[in-house]
């Protein structure tokens, strides 16, 4: 079943972490959002692949917003 990780903060894309296709475990780290100076690991719900990135490095976005089309294992 396919489902998105929305981010959990406003604020930039910072690095993506992960690749498309990519086999995940629990709170693998996906991707990393900026957001006040802090780093926010945007992490896996569960094992799973990812199936797409939704946004790309230096982009911004808004909490709530899917980064991820991800489908659990």
């Amino acid at each position: 079943m396919s489902t998105s990780i929305p981010s959990s903060v406003t604020g930039t894309v910072w690095k993506i972490e992960a690749a498309e296709g990519q086999q995940v475990a629990r709170g693998d780290s996906l991707l990393l959002v900026e957001s006040m100076k802090m780093e926010v690991p945007i992490e896996a719900p569960g094992a799973g692949r990812v199936l797409r990135f939704l946004v790309a490095e230096g982009e911004t976005v808004a909490e709530g917003q899917a980064l991820v089309a991800f489908e659990a294992a």
